[in-house]
């Protein structure tokens, strides 16, 4: 795989829409309606964390059941997760941090990853070896904008999705760094919504989250 060809692709991805998803799906019947709803907002990137056992399941109903939307697969923490996705359909990957067997696992079966980074020599390793865009994780935990910002300073080439503890309130304040396409959140698609099946409530939260669009010439 190249990863210098995959993290351009992954930029692509994530100046899709500013906020990409990040989803707990317990029930499988969940999964086209939950895509459609956010899909209809605007927000066609989505992530489904492997944290549930039928996360693999969703994320097949989702590929196959919905055209506009780009399925990725987050949580992966071993290369059995990426072979798993890969299998499953993912159109993309997410990890939390990094080890050098998912990276082997994701060049193997050319699965573009977004690699977790928290700290400057984390994102450094990762972009000597081609990644450019990265997962910024637990954000809020590891300084969230004033470390983003320090970060852009000495390292500017790489572009990050913020992820953890980014919510409708600060999400702007994140999307205004140079340094971030867009961020990683729960909050539009709360798991009260998914259990009662309020699809036109999540579908609302997608617009409002897409919309942010509007603070920015993209």
């Amino acid at each position: 795989m190249n990863s210098y060809k995959e993290s351009h692709d992954l930029l692509d991805i994530c100046k899709l829409a500013p906020v990409i998803p990040v989803l707990v799906v317990d029930d499988t019947a969940s999964a086209v309606p939950l895509a459609k709803a956010l899909i209809g907002g605007g927000l066609r990137v989505l992530e489904i964390t492997l944290r549930t056992k039928n996360a693999l399941d969703v994320i097949k109903e989702m590929v196959a059941n919905t055209t506009e939307g780009i399925i990725g697969a987050g949580t992966l923490l071993s290369e059995e997760d990426v072979y798993a996705a890969k299998n499953a359909g993912a159109s993309f990957g997410v990890s939390p941090g990094i080890t050098d067997q998912i990276l082997r696992a994701c060049a193997e079966v050319k699965l573009p990853l977004l690699p977790g980074a928290a700290t400057p020599s984390e994102v450094m390793n990762l972009l000597a070896r081609g990644y450019s865009v990265q997962k910024f994780f637990p954000a809020e935990s590891n300084g969230g904008i004033a470390a983003l910002k320090s970060i852009l300073g000495p390292i500017p080439g790489v572009s990050f999705c913020p992820t953890g503890g980014v919510t409708s309130t600060n999400a702007l304040d994140y999307l205004s760094l140079k340094n971030v396409p867009c961020v990683g959140g729960s909050w539009v698609a709360p798991q009260n919504k998914i259990k009662n099946a309020d699809w036109q409530a999540i579908t609302e939260l997608a617009r409002q989250a897409y919309s942010l669009n509007e603070h920015f010439n993209t």
